[in-house]
């Protein structure tokens, strides 16, 4: 139960995170003029950091075993790029709330996909009764939470 809860927090966390890193990209991309030059420096200091951890909380490098993973479980850095690179160009003409929102209502359905069908490796978890009220309410949610007026 106590690993739920940090696990609960982290990720409430991290969600907390996504919008405040969208405003400060987009508003480095809009000083710079470049979302492209924004984004790269984002990378960069993202690299920083992960390189950082893996030496300093995981001990380093391990001995690389072979694998046979399909191509398509390294292309998550593709969906890190272009989140990034979106919500860098996006979120100064379009808003912040608006870009995120939208993203929100992205990962409510790609979620709801991957967990009922099992998809990436990842657990199946069947969208029940309940769980489809509980993404539908979510949804409606998004729209009303963008809602001007």
């Amino acid at each position: 139960m106590a690993n739920q809860i940090f696990f609960a927090c982290l990720m409430l966390t991290t969600g907390i995170g996504i919008p405040v890193m969208a405003a400060l990209s987009a508003t480095l991309g809009t000083k710079y003029g470049s979302p492209a030059f924004a984004a790269s420096v984002l990378f960069l200091v993202a690299l920083s950091i992960s390189l950082a951890f893996l030496f300093a909380v995981e001990g380093g490098l391990k001995p690389v075993t072979k694998t046979s993973l399909p191509f398509y479980f390294y292309l998550g850095g593709v969906f890190v790029a272009f989140y990034v690179l979106s919500v860098t160009w996006v979120a100064p003409q379009f808003g912040v709330g608006n870009a995120v929102a939208f993203v929100l209502l992205g990962q409510i359905i790609s979620m709801a996909a991957i967990d009922q069908f099992g998809l990436l490796g990842a657990a199946m978890h069947a969208i029940t009764f309940q769980r489809s009220i509980g993404l539908i309410l979510m949804s409606v949610g998004v729209f009303l939470a963008i809602r001007h007026g």
